[in-house]
């Protein structure tokens, strides 16, 4: 997931540990919508164990916008796509994410695609990031290359 143009985002600045004070609770629910506790889900990726899947990395992700992870944003970008600095906007509460569409991206793939929809909140009003969003493994690991807006 990316800040693209037409979708809430900083500006550009020193990367921060974290936007907000602390991450959840490892009780509370995850915010990427699996309906597991925090910590087993996005909060494991969090800590630096590697996402199986690019599904699996995009609801990481989406995660780490929600809870203000700056850190995390950056070490799962693709170095050829990753901006220099990564400013989230503490304006903007990340509802819900639900994913449309999933184009390889499996344990066993060297790329894979992730279409979601974002429903946020800003001083705005309420918005929706729908993207197409393209994965890929670096190092073994994966990570997001770039997306595609799509229309809401």
């Amino acid at each position: 997931m990316s800040a693209p143009e037409g979708a809430p985002r900083g500006s550009a600045r020193a990367p921060a540990e974290r936007v907000d004070n602390a991450a959840p609770p490892a009780a509370d629910v995850c915010p990427c919508g699996s309906r597991l506790a925090y910590e087993p889900c996005c909060g494991a990726f969090h800590a630096g164990r590697p996402a199986p899947t690019a599904e699996t990395l995009m609801r990481s992700r989406y995660s780490a916008f929600a809870l203000g992870l700056p850190g995390y944003l950056a070490e799962t970008w693709a170095e050829a796509t990753r901006p220099d600095e990564i400013d989230l906007d503490d304006g903007t509460v990340w509802r819900r994410l639900q994913i449309v569409d999933i184009l390889d991206g499996g344990p066993d793939d060297e790329s894979g695609i992730v279409e979601f929809r974002a429903a946020y909140r800003d001083p705005d009003g309420a918005g929706l990031l729908h993207e197409r969003a393209r994965f890929i493994r670096a190092d073994g690991r994966w990570v997001y290359l770039d997306g595609q807006i799509r229309g809401s």
